[in-house]
């Protein structure tokens, strides 16, 4: 059996062709272990750190950082019996005899260490220098004087410019004209203020401020970010997504000022003194409580079989961005958590999500999803599906607004709620109950619990 094996990058889920190498975290020569991480590769889905099949001595790099590398092409060699000498030169025999890392049985991503942090910002493209050089501009109503010898000819003498109000003898009205001197510019120093020779040669040398250059619009003003790994599969999910289910965006406009006051009391409970607590918990909930009242939200339009699949577990999609672009990743079976346990899991959700170590079983097969465009100030929005799913709630920021309360104005907090869904399963009546729902339950959280469970 060969010594030397080499390793072919696996498939890292769910059926992706490619990925790209990120770094490597060894170098010819290394001597590593079994399950060590050697490369990080991102995918369409994710980043992750990809370990060793077998420990040795790494004897070649097929390919460096920054390279996309279809799914089965080797990536490493390694030395898997260093201790039996320098290796032979080769022969054809020994050529034949490498062993490549059958695709059966790969090693999972993340079997060591998880997915590792991934994403780079694009480098930005420097400003270029300017390209053309400043000209004199030549004096108003007359023609330019030539800059250099070797330049064209003047074009012929204009007709004279109409004199106005400046007093110049003829001889001096050419003198000007010879010269590309405005003689409306000029004080005269003559007799009544009459233009004289002194006063066009004095102007000729006085500096002309060289005109701005034009701005340049071309590829030194522009930059270029490869659309590759997450951002690629998320602009072809949105793609899909917005022309094959035909959306409808639905608004709401709530009084959150007792959710926000629930909020408040859940952060001094003992059990919820290790954990961070925000708005979107409480939402994430009214989202659950919601589905559970109206099942038919949580379902996918199956074209395949001509069915509406209608899921008893809700797989909750928090939508995420990342300097590799948006993801969506879910929290599993999240109607089934305790508020502290559904707390605990967006928490590690989103800090996930930051360091870019989500693995792509996380992003799959979501049922249901809410995006926090609250988080950069946004009132609301019209998101769009991500793709199999059929709603997905906009959250949007809480304001102190003037409001209607009792029968008089009153400063509450506020928030406006977006709601798309796929109007082939879910009608305007049944997409308006969960809206009303999900808002009434943040209307009073407290009084929805005791009369919705």
């Amino acid at each position: 059996m060969s010594r030397i094996k080499e390793f072919t990058l696996p498939d890292l889920g769910e059926g992706l062709t490619e990925g790209e190498i990120l770094s490597w975290l060894v170098k010819v020569g290394d001597t590593i272990e079994l399950n060590q991480p050697i490369v990080e590769v991102e995918t369409a889905k994710a980043a992750v750190e990809i370990p060793a099949k077998w420990a040795g001595v790494v004897t070649q790099i097929f390919h460096e950082a920054g390279t996309t590398v279809e799914v089965g092409a080797p990536i490493v060699a390694i030395d898997t019996d260093p201790s039996a000498g320098a290796l032979p030169e080769p022969s054809a025999e020994s050529l034949a005899a490498v062993e490549v890392a059958p695709a059966e049985g790969a090693v999972e991503p993340g079997l060591i260490g998880g997915p590792a942090p991934g994403g780079r910002t694009a480098v930005l493209v420097g400003y270029g220098p300017r390209t053309t050089i400043a000209k004199r501009r030549p004096r108003v109503g007359t023609p330019s004087t030539p800059s250099t010898p070797a330049a064209p000819p003047p074009a012929p003498e204009p007709e004279p410019v109409p004199s106005g109000p400046v007093l110049a003898k003829p001889p001096v009205r050419k003198l000007a004209r010879d010269m590309g001197v405005d003689l409306t510019s000029i004080t005269g120093s003559g007799p009544m203020g009459s233009v004289t020779r002194d006063d066009v040669h004095k102007a000729a040398a006085q500096p002309v401020a060289a005109a701005p250059a034009p701005a340049v619009f071309d590829t030194a003003r522009e930059q270029r970010i490869p659309v590759k790994g997450v951002r690629k599969l998320t602009a072809e999910n949105m793609v899909a997504s917005a022309f094959t289910a035909p959306h409808v965006t639905e608004f709401l406009t709530v009084d959150v000022t007792r959710s926000m006051k629930a909020l408040e009391k859940i952060k001094g409970r003992r059990e919820f003194q290790d954990v961070r607590v925000s708005p979107l918990l409480l939402v994430a909930k009214a989202v659950l409580l919601a589905a559970k009242r109206h099942p038919m939200v949580n379902s996918t339009w199956s074209g395949a079989t001509g069915e509406i699949v209608v899921k008893e577990y809700v797989n909750l999609g928090i939508a995420a961005a990342t300097e590799r672009g948006l993801i969506v990743p879910n929290i599993k079976d999240a109607g089934r958590l305790t508020l502290r346990e559904l707390a605990e899991a967006l928490n590690t959700l989103v800090q996930v999500a930051r360091s870019g170590r989500t693995p792509p079983a996380d992003m799959a097969g979501g049922t249901l999803s809410i995006t926090n465009v609250g988080v950069f100030g946004v009132d609301t929005g019209t998101p769009i599906l991500p793709p199999g799913e059929s709603a997905i709630l906009a959250f949007g920021s809480v304001k102190p607004t003037p409001w209607v309360h009792k029968d008089k104005i009153k400063i509450r907090q506020v928030t406006t709620l977006g709601l798309s869904f796929d109007h082939r399963i879910i009608d305007g009546e049944l997409g308006s109950k969960f809206l009303r729902d999900v808002g009434e339950f943040l209307t009073d959280p407290e009084a929805t619990l005791l009369s919705w469970t």
